[in-house]
């Protein structure tokens, strides 16, 4: 196949693949931009092609072949932007977050409001906030699962509610 008729059946494709493409983009802009890729890369590849073949079914691979780059691609660029907008943000966060006089005194408030509970509640809770599961802290006092939930649970709330003044101060 001569190069002028190849071309001649490229362009007889145009209106389907056009119709292809908004049907995987949704978009009419980036149809146009997918049909032009499409040729672009039939022209790069057209020793590639065999007479034999369906011209419009190999256009159609290209065509979603081209199409799926670019998704996976585009993924992967808005993950790594993600991410470097999440590094650039840490530095700032690190910095907001410095320990001051007013915070240490709230620290000994709440450890206060620890120890004022009772050691029914404040053992299963301090064990929790150091890392313990609920699991380990139930097999160590031996009780029930449901029992340590419902004292951490309770512990929490006591703790909120005895605390709440310092939240808006």
């Amino acid at each position: 196949m001569t190069a002028i008729e190849f071309n001649s059946h490229l362009t007889q494709q145009s209106t389907a693949l056009k119709y292809f493409a908004l049907k995987l983009t949704m978009n009419g802009e980036d149809a146009n931009d997918l049909v032009q890729d499409t040729f672009l890369k039939a022209i790069m590849y057209k020793d590639k092609f065999k007479d034999v073949t369906n011209i419009k079914a190999w256009l159609y691979t290209i065509m979603k072949n081209t199409f799926i780059n670019n998704y996976h691609r585009t993924t992967k660029m808005r993950r790594i932007l993600k991410d470097a907008e999440e590094v650039q943000k840490a530095p700032i966060t690190a910095k907001i977050s410095t320990n001051n006089a007013d915070s240490n005194l709230k620290v000994k408030e709440i450890e206060m409001a620890i120890q004022k509970l009772d050691d029914v509640y404040k053992i299963p809770f301090i064990k929790h906030i150091d890392g313990h599961k609920y699991q380990e802290i139930s097999d160590e006092l031996e009780l029930p699962i449901g029992t340590i939930k419902s004292r951490i649970f309770l512990a929490r709330k006591r703790l909120m509610n005895e605390l709440n003044e310092f939240a808006f101060s």
